[in-house]
């Protein structure tokens, strides 16, 4: 049909007279019951898969950014579908349950940044870095809300991108699809390049140099992976489980060691901390270390100021547990348990262990080595502990904190590339949107894998590689606007016929939506601070315009050719 409709708007009328009559019936009768099907005059693309039909069908006020009065913010006029109505398009199972999904979100809070990359956040800010934490958590806590929202309204999409796209338009929608795919690549490419680098650095505690199968590392790590993502949603669930279960554990353990060395009081000697140059000064572990000399900017505004950006990439891709509600069971009971709790989880595990670990050692204390790296907190509590197999436990959690985040980036950058697929235009694209007989997007997720894998080889040309970290940076600031379209998204339905007065609503949303886009703008403007985040400001900027400017042309004059063509 699309086919016929460009032809018709493209080619010479008059050379085409009678054929082009006929299709131009045709079309125009299609078109035409369509619209009034919608109610609206929104133009859809014409070979829309059929999973997505709900999504054109529903329509409303807000994709023009009106309303009615009989649908005015708030009324709640909307009607909550069931699940098994809403389903009847998804092709795939619903094989994670409760306790899947709560692991997953922990595995999507907690990444290697709490057991590597907090030495270098509390040594910016020191003890006021927990406030830092606590307000930013906050906020991610608002965007899974918003999330929340959304997909239990309709929890058989398979992405909140989605509701970009009906909200916002196919422009916009384009635009945060794509977008989020490339930055969920990128980011499995820095991934499988520290599985191989924390792998090789575990067995050197033990004297072995592995540093020559680097490559056959990473190979091996990702086909692993891709495995347990290809076998069943439920393997990849199961996984999940239990590489969540090993970084809390970890956590726990720390926590409860310093809760003892502060009780009773512990001393310990100054200390070779491997990963740190120089030798750790002796001290004691007391809550002093932390109340002593409190401020709350000890090393300027400018290092307060920064640290809300590292804090904020600290949560990224906490929204991933929204990804997986379309293959829950009891999406709605099972969806607003794992968001509520989210708010509570950074408050045991982020927070619980920046006290743990500054109780234990003053935040003074950490200093950056010469190439400006940290040594682990959490290395750095256990070896005063007298635990001289800490790095080597921590580096093990640590492999299988990369391992999970990478095993969530298959798993969600396999079901966008599939959604972005079965919306399509081209017949040979779409052949990436299907599932297989396990009812999993093998396709997509094999493309994706394929794509993360060119990692070494990109990292091996020098001048590739430099345009590779160019554009990596700029994927880190991108995210900011996905998160911007998503809470705009969210707002738009709220002033839809599709709010849901008795969901999973947001309370004060007018307030708190605000707040939300107003904290992420703010993350956006602090990367110019500094020099080594300015780049990736601008080149996040350049991605605005170019791609976003070309989405949006695209879609409107898609539509423009379609309204010519159903008015002739």
């Amino acid at each position: 049909m699309k086919l016929e409709i460009e032809l018709f708007a493209i080619a010479d009328i008059r050379q085409y007279r009678c054929l082009n009559s006929c299709i131009a019936l045709v079309n125009g009768m299609v078109l035409k019951f369509e619209l009034a099907l919608n109610k609206r005059a929104r133009l859809e693309q014409p070979n829309a898969r059929k999973r997505n039909i709900r999504m054109v069908e529903s329509k409303t006020a807000a994709s023009s950014g009106t309303t009615s009065a009989a649908n005015a913010p708030g009324s709640g006029s909307g009607e909550l579908k069931s699940v098994e109505s809403l389903d009847h398009n998804n092709e795939m199972a619903r094989g994670l349950n409760n306790r899947h999904v709560q692991f997953i979100a922990i595995g999507g809070t907690i990444g290697t940044g709490l057991f590597l990359g907090s030495g270098k956040s509390i040594a910016l800010t020191g003890p006021s870095i927990v406030f830092v934490y606590i307000g930013v958590g906050i906020i991610m806590f608002l965007l899974m809300r918003a999330i929340g929202e959304l997909m239990y309204r309709d929890p058989s999409q398979h992405t909140f991108i989605n509701f970009i796209t009906r909200y916002l338009g196919n422009g916009w929608g384009k635009f945060a699809g794509w977008s989020y795919w490339i930055v969920l690549v990128l980011i499995g490419m820095s991934e499988i390049t520290a599985v191989s680098t924390y792998f090789i650095t575990f067995f050197d505690t033990f004297g072995m140099d592995l540093s020559h199968w680097k490559w056959l590392i990473e190979l091996c790590f990702l086909a692993a992976l891709v495995t347990i993502n290809l076998i069943a949603v439920k393997a990849f669930g199961e996984a999940e489980f239990w590489f969540s279960m090993i970084k809390i554990t970890l956590i726990c353990a720390m926590i409860a060691t310093a809760v003892v060395m502060v009780v009773i009081g512990y001393h310990y000697d100054a200390v070779q901390i491997t990963g740190q140059d120089g030798v750790s000064p002796a001290g004691h572990a007391g809550l002093d270390n932390i109340t002593n000399n409190f401020s709350i900017a000890p090393n300027g505004w400018l290092s307060f100021l920064m640290s809300f950006q590292m804090v904020f990439y600290a949560y990224e891709m906490i929204e991933f547990v929204g990804v997986t509600v379309s293959e829950t069971q009891n999406p709605r009971k099972v969806l607003p348990k794992a968001v509520n709790e989210i708010i509570i989880r950074v408050l045991i595990f982020y927070v619980g262990a920046l006290l743990a670990i500054m109780a234990i050692v003053p935040w003074t204390t950490f200093k950056p080595n010469k190439d400006g790296s940290f040594a682990s907190p959490f290395i750095m509590v256990f070896q005063y502990a007298g635990l001289k197999w800490a790095a080597a436990l921590v580096f093990f959690v640590v492999i299988t904190a990369a391992s999970s985040a990478l095993n969530s980036l298959l798993y969600s950058a396999g079901r966008h590339l599939y959604q972005l697929a079965a919306d399509s235009e081209s017949p040979t694209f779409q052949k990436i949107g299907v599932v297989s007989k396990r009812q999993v997007p093998a396709r997509a997720i094999l493309v994706s894998a394929a794509l993360i894998l060119l990692s070494p080889i990109i990292n091996s040309i020098p001048g590739i590689s430099s345009a590779f970290v160019l554009f990596a940076s700029a994927s880190s600031a991108v995210i900011v606007f996905i998160y911007v379209l998503t809470m705009v998204a969210h707002r738009k339905y709220r002033r839809s016929a599709d709010f849901i007065a008795d969901g999973f609503v947001m309370p004060a949303w007018k307030v708190l939506n605000t707040l939300a886009i107003a904290f992420f703008v703010f993350v956006y403007c602090t990367l110019f601070l500094a020099d080594d985040t300015r780049g990736s400001a601008i080149a996040g900027l350049v991605w605005l315009v170019v791609f976003g400017g070309y989405c949006l042309l695209h879609d409107r004059f898609q539509n423009r050719d379609l309204k010519e063509a159903l008015s002739k």
